[in-house]
């Protein structure tokens, strides 16, 4: 019994994926506390894409 609880404290497999969610929480934070900023510099880039499009089509 003994070995068995030390091999469960030593397994390391279920790692990786904590650490993801924890990089994915991080993110999700990030974003929506920039989220007004990135939106106008996609807004942005969006209307130069457009007035770009625009002038190579005449």
């Amino acid at each position: 019994m003994k070995n068995e609880i030390m091999r469960f404290i030593k397994e390391e497999d279920g790692l990786g994926t904590v650490e993801i969610v924890i990089l994915i929480a991080i993110l999700i934070g990030v974003a929506l506390l920039f989220k007004d900023k990135i939106m106008y510099i996609v807004k942005r880039m969006l209307g130069k894409l457009d007035k770009t499009a625009t002038d190579a089509m005449n």
